[in-house]
Parts: structure tokens; sequence; C-alpha cells
């Protein structure tokens, strides 16, 4: 009597003097398939990870000069809107006020607040009412000393001209005025780290 074969799949299987060769033919079907729901898988998720958001980040520690005891970690994330300057600082005198700038050198090297270099201003046509886009913030200290926030600096980015990478960023004794036509910082540097992805 013959028997009609519909495919590997089928229960129809052509007779043999063999049995495992029908074993072998539905197992090799099997793990087709499931060879290939897999690497489809794989392949979807894939595209997902390649087609991800990935932010822009860069890091930057902050360690005391000479004579101070502040320090601290800041964290810049390029956004659609800026730069978010993400801080956590430490060892400022309590409930004080400190300018904390980005320079236009990339060392640390610093003794007052013209070591840094001047404050980072890519902007070509400078006028009064234009702030400095290197003059971050006042940061005020609280009554321990330290300091937690962000600050979104909608002038800067982590690329281009306007790139703050490999720039050094101090923390100042005093405030500053970020309106300034030549601003060189805001006295001596408390504390300096250079900004690195």
């Amino acid at each position: 009597m013959k028997r009609r074969f519909d495919g590997p799949g089928s229960n129809n299987l052509p007779a043999t003097t063999n049995p495992a060769l029908g074993l072998i033919a539905r197992w090799s079907t099997s793990a087709a398939t499931g060879f290939a729901l897999t690497a489809g898988t794989l392949l979807l998720g894939g595209c997902g990870i390649l087609f991800q958001n990935h932010e822009k980040r860069a890091d930057a520690t902050l360690q005391p000069t000479a004579g101070s005891s502040a320090s601290g970690s800041l964290t810049f994330i390029e956004r659609a809107d800026g730069v978010q300057v993400s801080y956590n600082l430490s060892g400022m005198p309590p409930n004080s006020e400190h300018a904390l700038q980005i320079h236009e050198r990339g060392d640390c090297i610093v003794s007052n607040s013209s070591d840094g270099g001047p404050v980072f201003s890519p902007a070509a046509d400078r006028s009064r009412s234009s702030k400095v886009e290197g003059d971050l913030a006042t940061i005020r200290a609280d009554a321990n000393g330290s300091a937690t926030g962000f600050i979104v600096a909608p002038d800067l980015s982590l690329d281009g001209v306007r790139s703050v990478l490999a720039r050094a960023v101090l923390l100042h004794r005093d405030t500053s005025d970020s309106y300034s036509l030549s601003p060189r910082g805001a006295g001596p540097a408390l504390a300096c780290g250079v900004i690195r992805q």
C-alpha cells in the first residue's frame, strides 16, 4: 500500500525500513523552525538596541585646590534643550555661595582664578545682555557645606564648537557676574576637575 507524503512536518511519512529516518525528518523540521524563530527574535532585538536613543554623557571629578576641602562630582548629559549639569559638592563653607564655571583650558594646575584661562565663551558676538556660556551658576552650600542639584545650560554641548569636553570646571570662592564682558573667574578656585567622556 502506498502512503502519501506531504513534506517533512507531515504525519504521513513514507514507509521505510528504518523508523529512525522518520524521527530525524520530524526533528530537523522542528529544529529549523526553532532556529528561525530564535534568529528572528535576536535580529529584532538587535535593531531595537541599534535604534535606541544613546545619550551623550561626560563627567568631572572636582578635587580640592591647596588649602581647600571642597570636592565633588559633576555629570554632563546632552539633552534636546541643552546640557544638563548635575552636581554633588561638599567641603564648602556652610551657607556660602560660589561660582561654578567652565574655563577654556583643560587642566587643573590652578592657584588663582586666572590659571584656568578665561571662562568658556564660544559665542562669537558678545553683548552686555548675553550670558557667558561657561558661567554655569551660583551654587549655594547648605549648613553642612554641601550642595546637590542640576542646571540646564542651553548654549553648551558635548561636541562641536560649543563642546565642554576636555575643559576645566572650577568651583570658585566667590560668586560672579555672568553678564560681564570679560569674566575671568570669581576669586580663587576651591576645587577643579576636567570634563571627560
